[in-house]
């Protein structure tokens, strides 16, 4: 599973002429769901994004969470993101979950993020969506749940037991 997150003030996402979903002073969570997720890979992401430091503090300074700023999220399907280009100039989406599975971890993934504290708004799944949104910063990271699966485990060999 894949994730790129802005930093945004305020972020919205359209179908046709409807807003479908917006938020302001949060995250705008581009989500793209692989062939080989799992629950885990969703819970794992949500966690981290919940917890990332990325907003600034008293000294402007990045030290608070987007559940320390009191921030929202606004998270929107992209299959995309599992894009392959390693060939040619038309890149394939092979290795991106079919649809029923996808948006069942990315409605799964937007569960955790809600557990977690943070309010969430969605875009439409599957839909043609436009986004609107203002930067912050710019902040933009990209997180993808195989390394942080693999943090998990090399921390867990080293774990005493």
């Amino acid at each position: 599973m894949i994730a790129v997150i802005q930093r945004v003030l305020s972020a919205a996402v359209r179908v046709g002429d409807a807003c479908v979903g917006k938020c302001e002073d949060g995250l705008l969570i581009l989500l793209g769901v692989a062939q080989t997720d799992t629950e885990q890979d969703a819970s794992l992401l949500a966690a981290k994004i919940a917890k990332l430091r990325i907003f600034p503090d008293g000294q402007d300074k990045m030290n608070r969470s987007v559940l320390d700023a009191g921030g929202g999220a606004l998270v929107v399907s992209n299959f995309t993101l599992l894009a392959n280009y390693k060939s040619g100039n038309r890149p394939d989406y092979l290795n991106a979950a079919r649809p029923g599975r996808a948006q069942e971890l990315y409605r799964y993934f937007v569960q955790r993020m809600q557990e977690s504290g943070v309010p969430v708004s969605c875009g439409e799944f599957g839909a043609h969506m436009q986004i609107d949104l203002c930067a912050d910063g710019p902040v933009t990271i990209v997180l993808d749940s195989a390394l942080l699966k693999k943090q998990k485990a090399t921390a867990a060999e080293g774990a005493p037991t």
